[in-house]
């Protein structure tokens, strides 16, 4: 299962040092509702590799503005704590999946 990633906790799962992919969405939004099974399949399917995280932009507004996030759904794509990739709107899952592999 995806995190919760909050304003809170952001900063201590991007210093873990292992791959990080962040979900921002919105309950009332209709493309992060596409999204949101494919970031709960790579979730299980990463588990132990790759952290993998949903952030509601509603409830944290911290994080959403630190990394200039103006569209949702926005997926972006850590390594090594730095900001790798982003993926934004929504997309099949292929596409996340090697977003995802080229972190690894």
């Amino acid at each position: 299962m995806a995190l919760e990633i909050t304003d809170n906790n952001y900063k201590e799962l991007l210093a873990e040092g292992k791959p990080v992919v962040i979900d921002f969405w919105a309950p009332w939004c209709g493309p992060c509702k596409m999204v949101a099974p494919i970031i709960e399949e790579l979730a299980a399917e990463y588990e132990g590799k790759v952290i993998i995280g949903k952030c509601d932009v509603d409830e944290n507004s911290d994080m959403p503005a630190e990394f200039g996030i103006r569209n949702i759904p926005t997926v972006l794509f850590f390594k090594g704590g730095e900001l790798v990739d982003k993926q934004v709107g929504s997309a099949a899952k292929p596409t996340y999946v090697s977003k995802i592999e080229a972190l690894l």
